[in-house]
């Protein structure tokens, strides 16, 4: 199995509005892309200069379904979204 993790730092500018709409955005994904095992979407609730505002958990049986939906149209819909409204991108992806 794979885990695949991302955090994102928003930009000011509509953060908390903006963090929603990703929260809402992903999570439908599962809807559209079979290769989702599992997905979760939290907001941050930490206020330390350290901390990221969105963060995506994420589990797809192998690489090949995870580099499916990295390509999949809805998943690319979604990341050109995300990439707009952000300031910094973190990801970890390992298998267990």
């Amino acid at each position: 199995m794979i885990k695949h993790i991302v955090a994102w730092k928003l930009k000011e500018e509509n953060k908390k509005e903006n963090a929603l709409k990703i929260k809402v955005a992903l999570e439908d994904l599962k809807d559209f892309i079979p290769e989702i095992k599992h997905i979760e979407v939290g907001i941050n609730l930490n206020n330390t200069s350290a901390a990221m505002d969105v963060v995506l958990y994420s589990e797809f049986d192998n690489m090949n379904d995870l580099n499916s939906y990295q390509v999949n149209p809805h998943h690319v819909k979604t990341s050109n979204f995300v990439k707009s409204v952000v300031t910094e991108r973190k990801v970890v992806d390992y298998e267990v």
